[in-house]
């Protein structure tokens, strides 16, 4: 007899429906999974035999071939057993086809026949509805993940006995009750489940904050250059603090990325933007995703929230050289053989660096730092043109005066996150149906339809331009910089005073002459 059943495998973060086909025939016994199956999958065999049996059902004694359609897709992960299973007891006779019809059929066996939670229940669940498929029968653990996605039906199922109840007409069990509210997408380890930091733990670095107001603001990239100890780890990592709260459709895509990455515990949408702080050390494809099956990478778990770059300058050129694409694209392509996978990656960069080896170049004591020319040159080296061009603020972090720092704060998180969600409505607002979500996602057509520079500011950008100071792409950088200090003033149109503030912010000397 021969039964069939979906199920779903995971191409980069996107569902691939695949129809699993049991086909028992007499002969010698022989259990066989073809398909293009990695190892996780080909030693199911053994864990739907033991499962089979420990739920009491007879496994057939004969010849047993599953196959996994399409045959040129990977499959990859344990997710594949509980339909094996199903297709299986199917074409024995034990469930019924028109049940096994009805449902998509995902999740991981134990020996006994019991269920375990798999990667990727929220992809699966999206896909289940995309093919019109009536529910999505799942382990217990992630059924409230599932349900996230609405209009399925989501059966929540803790052993095979139960899903041959539910296959072949029982009810479908209530949803398990909510847990605690969780932090997915805070960021990762226990990072996530902290206290987050306040801007008014920071004292005597108003420009800095600004820039951090304006990356909130538009999504832009930034870059901290200083010497060690002048907080622009401290400042990065309160720039969380000041982003808007996730929208449902943002949730759901951090929740399914971080799913499919095994980072998602709890069961309910991600609460918080990503914040990920790799080591220097990390290679270039852990940066940007890879590997023999491309998984994503830190680029794609900071989808829609801040990539933190410590100690710039130490990471690996080919790692730093990677992030040209999804910095300009917001998307990271990985090709494998003859397969593409493409990531999503709209993040907004945080980077600080030392301006030398010792980290004194440019402090206001010349003589705290005791670095050659060579050894400065070499280290400026590290960080190249192109990749620096790409990156919408550089500002410098210098040390605070001694008075500053036990005074009062200069302002908190709370006050700058209220004119950050202002400026990011009236961004959504304009550039509604556009596929843009802030400034930061704008492209040149974008920029020629919503940035209306007056005279005065054309004027500036020109003579900054003819200066030398811009290449094309930072004068278009440049203007979405420009166009967010206007939305944080409220204003419609681009005044000179906006596009001077986006200057100075490019570059670490004064723009001020330009506007004589």
């Amino acid at each position: 007899m021969l039964a069939c059943v979906s199920t779903f495998a995971i191409d980069g973060i996107e569902p691939r429906r695949v129809l699993v086909e049991a086909d028992i025939r007499s002969g010698l016994p022989h259990f066989c999974i073809v398909g293009l199956a990695d190892r996780a999958v080909r030693e199911a065999r053994e864990r739907v035999r033991a499962a089979i049996l420990n739920s009491a059902f007879a496994f057939p004694p004969r010849r047993i071939t599953v196959n996994l359609a399409p045959a040129h897709l990977r499959k990859v992960g344990p997710g594949f057993d509980l339909a094996i299973a199903a297709a299986v007891l199917g074409a024995a006779g034990d469930l019924p086809a028109d049940g096994l019809a009805r449902w998509a059929i995902f999740g991981e066996l134990s020996l006994s026949g019991e269920l375990r939670g798999c990667r990727g229940a929220l992809a699966v669940a999206e896909g289940t509805r995309r093919q019109g498929l009536n529910g999505l029968v799942l382990p217990r653990s992630r059924a409230r993940e599932a349900a996230l996605v609405e209009g399925l039906t989501v059966a929540g199922v803790e052993s095979l006995r139960e899903v041959a109840e539910l296959v072949a007409g029982a009810d479908a069990p209530a949803l398990p009750p909510p847990g605690p509210p969780g932090s997915a997408g805070a960021g990762s380890g226990a990072e996530g489940r902290m206290e987050e930091p306040d801007l008014a733990d920071v004292r005597g670095q108003g420009g800095p904050i600004e820039a951090l107001e304006v990356a909130a603001a538009g999504g832009h990239s930034l870059l901290m250059e200083g010497a060690p100890g002048t907080g622009k780890t401290m400042l990065a990592r309160r720039l969380p603090s000041i982003l808007p709260p996730l929208a449902r459709p943002e949730a759901v895509e951090v929740t399914r990325i971080h799913s499919v990455a095994g980072l998602h515990r709890d069961s309910g949408l991600a609460a918080r933007r990503p914040f990920r702080a790799p080591h220097h050390t990390i290679s270039a494809s852990g940066l940007v995703g890879g590997g023999a099956v491309p998984t994503p990478g830190e680029v794609t778990l900071a989808h829609r929230g801040v990539l933190f770059l410590d100690e710039l300058s130490e990471f690996s050129r080919r790692a730093l050289e990677a992030l040209r694409q999804p910095l300009e694209d917001g998307r990271v392509g990985v090709v494998r053989g003859q397969h593409a996978v493409v990531f999503p990656s709209r993040f907004s960069l945080v980077a600080a660096t030392n301006p030398c080896p010792c980290g004194y170049a440019g402090a206001q004591d010349a003589s705290l730092c005791r670095c050659t020319e060579t050894e400065r040159e070499r280290h400026r080296r590290r960080l190249s043109g192109p990749l620096l061009d790409r990156l919408d603020l550089l500002v410098a972090v210098q040390r605070p005066p001694a008075e500053v720092l036990g005074g009062p704060p200069a302002t908190s998180s709370a006050s700058v996150r209220e004119r950050v969600v202002a400026a990011r409505e009236r961004q959504a607002r304009r550039l509604a149906g556009t596929g843009a979500r802030c400034n930061g996602d704008m492209g040149s057509a974008l920029i020629r339809l919503h940035v209306r520079l007056a005279p005065d500011a054309e004027r500036l950008l020109a003579e900054a331009y003819r200066r030398s100071r811009l290449s094309p792409r930072g004068r278009h950088r440049a203007l979405r910089v420009a166009r967010t200090a206007a939305d944080l003033e409220g204003s419609d149109g681009v005044e000179s005073r906006h596009v001077l503030k986006a200057l100075n912010m490019r570059q670490h000397e004064p723009a001020a002459e330009l506007a004589a």
